[in-house]
């Protein structure tokens, strides 16, 4: 691996910060001292900065020469509402609070990288340095945009980076198109006619309504989308009855879509509502039927990721660069994506074995009590974010 020695002689420094802001954690639009964190780094190193972007973001601009070319990196900083498992010095400092996505790393691996572009500018143009808040459900990345972020600092191309647990650390991940899923929820209410559970036929009872409902759905995954096209949908919540000698007067359904293209989801919504409605008609009830499109689909443009898998490979060798497998979760990056060129990227993150004494019982996944971001990868995620700036202005991507 060809990683930059002047990252790897400051990363025992940018370690201690990420441990710092993973004891720390604060939840979406609530980053106040994560931001007051990066800021105060990023001023320190001579950076200027903006704050208060998308209420809780940072914007650290670093230029050099004359080009009025541009690109962004971006990085976000919130944690989850889950209670950690971990005891070791770093764990979380704030019950039911808890860094168990690794933004805690991507915010370290930033600050690394913008530590030397600052230090060593080897470039002409400039670099913006874009610490979002609120992925995780907030939206984050849309409140920038709509605070004008690209109008302010308008970039030719914006990119994004997520570790990958399950995967040994030196390998990184990325793909031209859909990388991760749409993210939208559905709540549809079935209203019938309660009524006393030994008399079925003097009411309207909605739990056979709803379970037919539920079968019906899948044959829209089934006979409706293409084979050959993504799409999940997942009843998680049926809510119906308090007693058990009662027929409620209503049932709800609610649960999440995910698809790699706005057309299959407009196909499931349209879908899903029409089936809702009518097999409530085919039994005299009527429903209410809710769907909320949250996250766009994460679709990396074909140039700039391809752009990016020339530099990986130039870091860590083309047996460690690997094909995206494209995930059902979602990202908030993607409406990112959906204003300007560019691509998110997974970088590996080990399987756990980095974790210290005193760590939980579970699994080192994403989203588990007993996760911990691998201060490894925080040399090799900066050089990549390095590499990337100076070969975007070298040659034009």
């Amino acid at each position: 691996m060809k990683i930059i020695d002047s990252i790897v002689t400051q990363a025992a420094g940018i370690a201690a910060i990420r441990r710092d802001i993973h004891a720390h954690p604060e939840l979406c639009f609530e980053e106040v001292r994560t931001a007051e964190v990066v800021a105060q780094k990023l001023t320190e190193w001579g950076i200027p900065i903006h704050q208060g972007m998308g209420k809780t973001g940072v914007v650290g601009i670093v230029k050099n020469g004359t080009s009025e070319r541009a690109i962004g990196l971006r990085a976000d900083m919130d944690a989850l509402p889950m209670q950690e498992f971990n005891t070791f010095s770093h764990t979380s400092q704030h019950p039911g609070k808890m860094h168990s996505c690794g933004h805690d790393g991507h915010t370290a691996m930033l600050l690394a990288a913008a530590q030397h572009l600052a230090k060593h500018r080897n470039f002409d143009g400039t670099v913006y340095l874009i610490f979002q808040p609120a992925e995780e459900g907030g939206g984050g990345a849309r409140e920038m945009i709509k605070d004008g972020l690209f109008e302010k600092y308008p970039m030719e191309a914006v990119f994004g980076m997520h570790n990958w647990p399950g995967s040994d650390v030196g390998k990184f991940a990325v793909s031209p198109g859909p990388v991760m899923a749409s993210s939208n929820e559905f709540k549809i209410t079935i209203r019938g006619k309660g009524g006393h559970a030994a008399l079925p036929h003097t009411g309207l009872d909605p739990v056979p309504v709803a379970c037919q409902m539920v079968q019906a759905f899948q044959t829209i995954i089934s006979r409706n989308k293409k084979p050959i096209d993504a799409g999940v949908i997942s009843v998680t919540m049926i809510h119906a009855g308090e007693a058990t000698n009662v027929i409620p007067d209503s049932c709800e359904l609610q649960g999440t879509v995910r698809t790699f293209t706005l057309d299959v989801l407009d196909m499931i919504e349209r879908r899903m509502k029409q089936i809702a409605e009518h097999t409530c008609a085919a039994f005299d009830m009527v429903c209410e039927f809710q769907f909320d499109r949250n996250y766009p689909p994460t679709i990396n443009a074909a140039k700039e990721a391809e752009f990016a898998r020339k530099v990986m490979v130039s870091i860590v060798g083309e047996s460690n660069v690997s094909v995206q497998e494209p995930t059902m979760g979602a990202e908030d990056f993607s409406y990112m994506l959906l204003a300007k060129p560019g691509c998110y990227s997974f970088i590996a993150n080990g399987d756990g074995a980095h974790r210290e004494m005193g760590h939980g019982g579970g699994p080192c996944m994403l989203h588990n009590p007993s996760y911990d971001f691998n201060d490894d990868l925080i040399p090799l995620g900066a050089t990549y974010w390095v590499r990337l700036a100076e070969e975007w202005f070298k040659d034009g991507a």
